[in-house]
């Protein structure tokens, strides 16, 4: 049986920052190991037929300098392509431009390892307000339905259950806890602990619309 809390606690975390040209960006990091192999988990990542099946429907041109739209969600341009290690993009979504890196590493013959760094420029007040969770907790969400894809077993969560999933009691308090992971991630980053945690505490209302303490 497919267990999100397991899924949440199985995800690694990390909080750092990168200087681009246009000056210093934050960089929030997600990562997991998986039982599979390389090929296959750049294949779920990089396919345009399977990447619907654990995360969002997917048009475009997914090849180097092709451009690409999330339904619903961001787009871009696939800026460099390294198959099957490593690739970037552009990640453009209400008006604004930040960065994501993936990189698979195999772990042994038969398991892989997946991070991606979202790398963006955050306004101060953005950033004390919500954290690293305000794109954190989403990205949970996603690898949580890789996670589901990759065990095919069906016993998972398939996107077309997402949102009545993310509304129900397990999904609220699954995004409680990504919440919570995030601000601890964002506490060994430096971050004063207090400060964190009220962050932590308003990406958890924003995500799963429950009241503030």
């Amino acid at each position: 049986m497919f267990d999100a809390t397991e899924q949440i606690n199985a995800v690694q975390r990390k909080v750092g920052s990168r200087t681009l040209e246009a000056g210093e960006a934050r960089v929030t990091t997600i990562s997991q190991t998986y039982q599979a192999t390389a090929e296959d988990l750049w294949d779920a990542c990089t396919s345009a037929e399977r990447i619907p099946r654990w995360f969002l429907p997917i048009t475009g041109d997914l090849r180097l300098g092709g451009t690409y739209q999330l339904q619903g969600n961001a787009g871009g341009t696939v800026e460099s392509c390294e198959p099957p290690r490593r690739f970037t993009a552009t990640w453009e979504m209400g008006g604004e431009v930040s960065w994501i890196e993936v990189r698979v590493t195999p772990v042994g013959d038969e398991r892989a390892r997946l991070d991606l760094d979202h790398i963006a420029h955050v306004d101060q007040d953005r950033w004390a307000q919500f954290g690293p969770g305000a794109v954190g907790v989403g990205w949970d969400l996603g690898l949580l339905g890789l996670a589901s894809h990759l065990a095919g077993d069906g016993s998972g969560i398939t996107p077309e259950q997402g949102a009545e999933w993310t509304a129900s009691a397990e999904g609220r308090r699954a995004m409680e806890l990504s919440s919570h992971l995030w601000g601890e991630a964002s506490i060994a980053a430096g971050t004063d602990a207090d400060e964190a945690k009220a962050a932590a505490e308003r990406t958890t209302a924003f995500y799963t619309g429950a009241p503030q303490a």
